[in-house]
């Protein structure tokens, strides 16, 4: 086995790592929960509007939380929770990217923030003074 990837699985099995495991888990599920309250809503209401802004805004987190957990446990070698962890990756990355349709405070938003970003990020030009 990977050192890399056993030292990840003992902290996992500590109690920072369970709790942090345990943050994420609550996270993923969070997100599953706005996700069944955005798929039972009437349509173009506010409530599904929340839930949509909800599910889009932890639907990244989830996957990577996800992700994580499918490594850890693979490094610990139990492959039925394997199996859950990437079918659970899988299904929320399918909802999230089938889901374009709706309104959510995110529709519009990435290019004003990659404008935003790319704006503050560039490098400034400086002027040399004139010489006298």
């Amino acid at each position: 086995m990977n050192s890399g990837l056993q030292a990840l699985a003992m902290f996992a099995g500590s109690l920072t790592g369970s709790i942090l495991l345990s943050l994420g888990q609550a996270i993923v599920v969070v997100c599953v929960c706005f996700d069944m309250v955005r798929a039972l809503s009437v349509p173009r209401s506010h409530r599904r509007y929340v839930a949509n802004t909800v599910f889009t805004t932890l639907a990244w987190p989830s996957i990577l939380i996800c992700g994580v957990s499918v490594l850890i446990d693979a490094a610990s070698g139990t492959w039925q929770d394997v199996a859950g962890g990437v079918f659970m990756m899988v299904a929320v990355t399918f909802r999230w990217r089938h889901g374009g349709d709706e309104d959510s405070w995110w529709k519009g938003r990435g290019k004003k923030l990659a404008t935003w970003f790319r704006t503050r990020t560039a490098p400034r030009s400086v002027t040399a003074p004139a010489a006298a």
